[in-house]
């Protein structure tokens, strides 16, 4: 374990690498972004993890998502991301969580303490829910926008949420833009911190794809993505978690 994390360790001393083994970091959304955070933390040292994913790799998954390769389609992503992380860290607990989000999950899910979470959820109605629940619980967490759709990662900034309000580009996407309307409405207008992008959102062509999931059918328009926007936006999530951890100390 001392050679796993020895060049991590020169960067902030062994009693943090040490305090990591006992952080426990839930992530929703294992797709383009929340692989990709759940990887940096786990190559960091952090030592437990809840992940939560209902979701199989899909051949259109490989541009872009870190467990999507040729070899992996069908499978379970939230098992594909257990074994990653076993692969790079043996003593980390995992507890793996094979279904979509929704609120009724909420109190079952954070029952127990957790010290952040990833809001990694590309559906516009579980990620409302989840942002108010984590606010109204004072739960740490880190939320990211607007991913889809550009190709500059260069652009690609931490906000607190009160600033996405007057960015130009989240004004311009429609996802963005409904969240935003979504968590004004409840009073939620600040105190989560974002990854959102200054670039404005390509213009593609709409395209729709029927979803089934928990028995509830309906419409998701698919947006389009690069091999560098998401996972970028991930390690800024992680990033932003360890530098959180450190302020801790």
């Amino acid at each position: 374990m001392i050679d796993i994390f020895s060049r991590c360790e020169m960067l902030w001393g062994s009693d943090f690498q040490r305090s990591l083994q006992s952080k426990h970091v839930i992530i929703i959304g294992l797709g383009g972004v929340g692989a990709y955070a759940l990887d940096a933390l786990a190559r960091s040292g952090v030592g437990r993890f809840t992940i939560i994913d209902f979701d199989q790799v899909s051949s259109s998954n490989i541009n872009r998502q870190l467990l999507a390769l040729n070899s992996t389609v069908g499978q379970s992503k939230a098992i594909l991301a257990k074994k990653r992380v076993l692969d790079i860290n043996p003593s980390a607990e995992i507890t793996v969580i094979e279904r979509f989000y929704t609120d009724e999950m909420a109190k079952e899910l954070f029952n127990a303490p957790c010290d952040f979470v990833v809001d990694a959820i590309d559906t516009m109605r579980s990620k409302i829910s989840l942002l108010e629940y984590l606010y109204n619980a004072k739960i740490p967490a880190i939320s990211s926008f607007g991913a889809a759709n550009r190709i500059n990662p260069e652009m690609l900034k931490i906000v607190d949420l009160s600033l996405v309000f007057e960015q130009k580009c989240a004004k311009k996407c429609v996802f963005t833009k409904n969240i935003l309307y979504q968590l004004k409405k409840r009073g939620i207008t600040s105190g989560i911190p974002v990854v959102i992008s200054d670039e404005m959102p390509q213009k593609i062509e709409k395209k729709l794809e029927k979803n089934n999931i928990n028995g509830m059918e309906f419409n998701k328009i698919i947006p389009a993505s690069s091999p560098f926007v998401p996972p970028v936006a991930g390690y800024l999530m992680a990033s932003y978690i360890i530098r959180s951890f450190l302020d801790e100390k």
